[in-house]
């Protein structure tokens, strides 16, 4: 994995982490929050379908349409659940 990849799912993540926040209002983290999980989300999920599905199938860490995409999928979905499970568990915690 270089840089660039990690930069890619970073951005990526802090997209989808914001989507999912406003997609789901009551578990949203406020934007900062939704961006900083989304970013977490982003750099463990690119690195997750990396390891899982191996350098060929998340892209090989070139900058071919593939690999972009590889990367950009794979941040913004890991940005979204990363959201998800930190609001729900915000959200619990808050009930007690």
């Amino acid at each position: 994995m270089d840089i660039t990849s990690l930069i890619i799912e970073a951005v990526s993540g802090a997209v989808g982490g914001n989507v999912a926040g406003a997609a789901m209002k009551e578990k949203s983290l406020g934007a900062i929050g939704n961006s900083i999980a989304g970013i977490v989300g982003g750099g463990l999920g690119g690195t997750i379908l990396q390891t899982v599905m191996g350098t060929a199938a998340a892209g090989g860490g070139g900058l071919d349409l593939q690999s972009i995409l590889a990367n950009v999928g794979g941040g913004g979905v890991g940005g979204a659940i990363l959201m998800a499970i930190i609001g729900i568990i915000k959200n619990q915690m808050a009930k007690k």
